[in-house]
């Protein structure tokens, strides 16, 4: 454990290690109500960098039944005052919030570096989302237009950043954005794309293509 001096006294820092066993428990046991979890990639990285997120999209709110319960002495209904208390749910007709992302499973890859949690992990997307907040062709969470990384502080977590970004989803700005097809990745629509340095066997109207590790991609040319 290491000490820091500051103007409110002194404060424990828990070091990195200690502080993403912790995280790792806190994720094995399971987060909420399950819409958000992840978990390390490797049992065996002592070093415990590369981890694995998943977020399901959240589902459309009706307004009026999360305000509900609440009261009111006095509404305005059009031109006329309604006195009294009454169930905001039972006078106001309040549209749904309507979002794209609803039962959609998102991927994500986070890197905790030798700095964390003094800097943040870095964020990626795995399976293609439309969000303001990230990179379409690389699917990174880009910090300076996320404020969670871009404004870090140490306490922060990476269930907080699985958290904001679910959240995010559901704001004005990406509630509505098109989306593509559910399930893709990244490396999905990137199946077609040409390298110098893959060979090429022809066959026919379609070409197989060879990676160096072996994996063979096909694509019909029309």
């Amino acid at each position: 454990m290491q000490t820091e001096m500051g103007s409110e006294g002194s404060r424990v820092v828990v070091p990195r290690n200690f502080r993403l066993l912790e995280e790792l428990e806190r994720g094995e046991k399971g987060i909420g109500n399950g819409t958000v979890s992840y978990g390390m990639d490797d049992a065996d990285d002592v070093y415990m960098q590369s981890w694995t997120g998943t977020i399901i999209g959240p589902p459309n709110v009706e307004l009026s039944t999360a305000l509900d319960g609440l009261s009111l002495t006095k509404i305005n209904i059009g031109m006329g005052i309604i006195h009294g208390l009454y169930s905001i749910k039972a006078v106001l007709f309040l549209d749904p919030m309507q979002t794209v992302h609803e039962g959609r499973i998102y991927q994500l890859k986070l890197f905790c570096d030798k700095y964390y949690p003094d800097n943040p992990p870095s964020v990626r997307f795995q399976t293609r989302i439309n969000m303001t907040c990230v990179n379409q062709e690389t699917g990174v969470v880009e910090p300076s237009l996320f404020p969670m990384l871009a404004n870090w502080q140490r306490e922060y977590t990476m269930e907080d950043i699985l958290t904001q970004l679910k959240k995010e989803m559901t704001s004005p700005q990406n509630c509505k954005l098109a989306q593509p097809p559910e399930g893709m990745d990244i490396l999905d629509s990137e199946c077609c794309v040409i390298r110098p340095s893959l060979s090429w066997i022809a066959a026919g109207n379609e070409e197989a293509r060879v990676d160096q590790k072996g994996l063979v991609l096909r694509c019909c040319i029309l």
